[in-house]
């Protein structure tokens, strides 16, 4: 089902029979690096991943991860929409895109229109996003996108504290503030 339109780009739900592109994007080293490993290595495996996350959520809560296509296209390049997680408060903004998508502005484009969307459409106080420290690309893309980090936290089951951003206004003071690049991580 078709969700949103971009200039270049259009978003609708992923179905099963995105299985194989998931597969590949999922098992890419900088998916791993940067997002995790989600233990996929089949298309029965994304399937049923697909099935207990992503379609579970656009029933539960009517968003989830959404395939982004190039407008008049076929075929993903990239997956971008709202995860709502049990530890967070409001849905977090979630992408990924192939590395033939790489430094085409589909993520700023893509990410933009689903904040957007959760804002206005969803009625959602706030949208999130949680970023690996030395994901430096998606912190780019989440500066672009107006958002602020807010502060550091650690997931449910991780040791690794990662980065939380938000469209809201900034937890941290003024000082904090005017941080840039690895001196906004210092604790």
């Amino acid at each position: 089902m078709h969700v949103l339109s971009t200039e270049r780009l259009s978003l609708r739900w992923l179905t099963l029979a995105d299985a194989g592109f998931l597969l590949a994007l999922m098992n890419l080293p900088v998916y791993w690096q940067f997002i995790g490993d989600r233990g996929v290595r089949s298309v029965e495996d994304v399937e049923a991943y697909m099935t207990k996350t992503v379609l579970a959520s656009y029933a539960q809560h009517g968003f989830s991860i959404f395939a982004v296509e190039r407008q008049g296209e076929t075929g993903p390049v990239g997956i971008c929409g709202l995860v709502q997680r049990e530890f967070l408060p409001v849905p977090d903004l979630a992408y990924a895109l192939s590395p033939s998508a790489w430094g085409s502005g589909y993520a700023v484009e893509a990410a933009a229109a689903v904040v957007q969307w959760g804002l206005a459409t969803l009625h959602k106080p706030e949208i999130l996003a949680i970023v690996n420290p030395d994901n430096t690309r998606s912190i780019r893309v989440l500066d672009k996108l107006g958002m602020r980090y807010q502060r550091g936290i650690v997931m449910p089951g991780e040791t690794r504290e990662i980065c939380l951003y938000s469209t809201g206004p900034s937890e941290r003071s003024q000082t904090e503030e005017t941080r840039t690049g690895s001196d906004r991580f210092a604790g």
